[in-house]
């Protein structure tokens, strides 16, 4: 994750991480009309997950929450073989 991290350009790091504090989606997401997974670490300490995907869930009409136990925030890397397997079974769903 840190040598992801040190690839980041400065900008795009720090214009980041303003975009996840101050930007306000919750209209947007009350409009979402296409099925939608949201997969989340239960261990995220970036983005916990009782603030960001069980607030989305609520809001998303027919959306699916999975929460792999003890995964972080990085849990593409760190659960890859789950996630792409629940990726494919909610894309042929």
């Amino acid at each position: 994750f840190w040598a992801m991290s040190m690839a980041a350009g400065l900008k795009g790091a720090y214009d980041c991480v303003h975009e996840f504090s101050e930007s306000d989606f919750h209209e947007d997401l009350k409009k979402v009309d296409v099925p939608l997974l949201l997969i989340h670490g239960e261990d995220d300490q970036i983005v916990p997950v009782a603030i960001a995907a069980r607030k989305t869930v609520k809001l998303v009409p027919g959306a699916v929450l999975k929460v792999y136990p003890g995964a972080p925030h990085g849990l593409f890397a760190t659960h890859k073989d789950k996630l792409n397997n629940d990726l494919l079974e909610f894309l042929k769903s």
